[in-house]
């Protein structure tokens, strides 16, 4: 089978459906029923070499792109067009529709959990099988879809192998002037439109937190246009001291932020999935997330981490101090099940069934 892979984020591109995305396509072109993937990603340009049956072409531009993909399906025979998010399931499910071949939607998170127009609603119902990051998001979107619910299934997040515990970066800690601290980490895009993610909760929580464990410290890593407000929420809470900023981290550098932590905590309420949970984990972290998103799918029901109520917090006080003061969240290996020899073999199995 030959696949057009649509994608909102490809390979370059940064952020948690860019790293889904990534995982897929591989996943995909090393499938034996699989002999090529041609991905045309809205943004990435790769910066290393591309998985085997695997090629990319980046346009530049909405227009531009959609142009490309209508002429890449004119010119080349295809067997199965990929859809990576819902924003791009019109134009997917026409190419779909008119190459007579079938259409596999992949849904994240919030642009899946509130009815959608009528245009996108169409496409999305034209697709032979939806996957879902996560159990939340499916329920969410067979909440306003017409589509029946065997073709909606979950295919949860990976994470590569870069994420193993590591002994405790000191050197890092002393560069961030974390020195001798216990530190809770976020890792996460500080955008005015993701407040959902929970990085003010915890800075309006550490004066409690600190109260317990006087040596306790937040690192934030991310960037965005929310910063300047969560710095002064930080004066205001009177905890900027322990609060550090440590703005935008590349990829590759993120397995040392993780060695550097003692808790990974991202309370949050609008999460499809939060692979970052799963990095931390595999890292050897400790890990909180929220109750009321798809979290609850990262955590693995509490396997994983904790799951608090993320409005509550005394709840959130009282699980950072337990986890800084050393006390169990998770079961060890637990993270395991999440491994990408585990997400390519369901990949497998999701294409063996088009095949059929």
């Amino acid at each position: 089978m030959e696949v057009l892979a649509l994608l909102s984020d490809g390979f370059g591109a940064v952020g948690g459906i860019a790293r889904y995305n990534q995982a897929l396509m591989t996943a995909l072109g090393a499938c034996p029923h699989i002999s090529g993937v041609t991905i045309l990603p809205r943004f990435g340009t790769p910066t290393s070499p591309l998985p085997d049956g695997v090629v990319q072409q980046p346009a530049a531009g909405k227009f531009a792109w959609a142009a490309r993909a209508l002429a890449s399906a004119a010119r080349q025979k295809f067997d199965l067009v990929f859809c990576g998010h819902l924003n791009t399931v019109v134009l997917a499910a026409a190419i779909a529709k008119a190459r007579h071949i079938p259409l596999w939607v992949q849904v994240h998170g919030i642009e899946a959990w509130e009815p959608r127009g009528r245009a996108v609603r169409a496409g999305l119902e034209a697709a032979t099988i939806v996957t879902s990051v996560s159990r939340y998001t499916r329920r969410r979107l067979l909440s306003w879809s017409d589509i029946s619910p065997d073709r909606v299934r979950v295919l949860p997040n990976t994470f590569t192998v870069s994420f193993v515990p590591r002994s405790r970066n000191t050197a890092l800690a002393e560069h961030l002037g974390l020195a001798g601290k216990r530190i809770v980490l976020t890792v996460g895009r500080l955008s005015a439109t993701e407040r959902y993610k929970g990085h003010d909760r915890i800075i309006r929580a550490l004066p409690e937190v600190l109260r317990q464990v006087p040596d306790a410290a937040y690192l934030i890593v991310g960037t965005g246009d929310d910063r300047s407000r969560l710095e002064k929420l930080a004066i205001d809470e009177g905890v900027a001291h322990v609060v550090k900023f440590a703005g935008e981290v590349p990829e590759a550098d993120l397995p040392d932020h993780f060695a550097v932590a003692d808790l990974f905590a991202m309370p949050s309420t609008g999460e499809g999935f939060g692979i970052v949970f799963l990095e931390a984990a595999a890292s050897g972290l400790p890990v909180i997330g929220g109750n009321s998103d798809g979290s609850c799918d990262a955590l693995a029901d509490g396997a994983i981490g904790c799951a608090v109520d993320p409005d509550d917090r005394a709840q959130l006080v009282e699980a950072i101090s337990a986890a800084l003061q050393g006390r169990q969240l998770s079961q060890p290996d637990a993270v395991s099940r999440f491994a990408m020899e585990n997400f390519a073999s369901h990949v497998d199995e999701l294409v063996r069934s088009l095949a059929r």
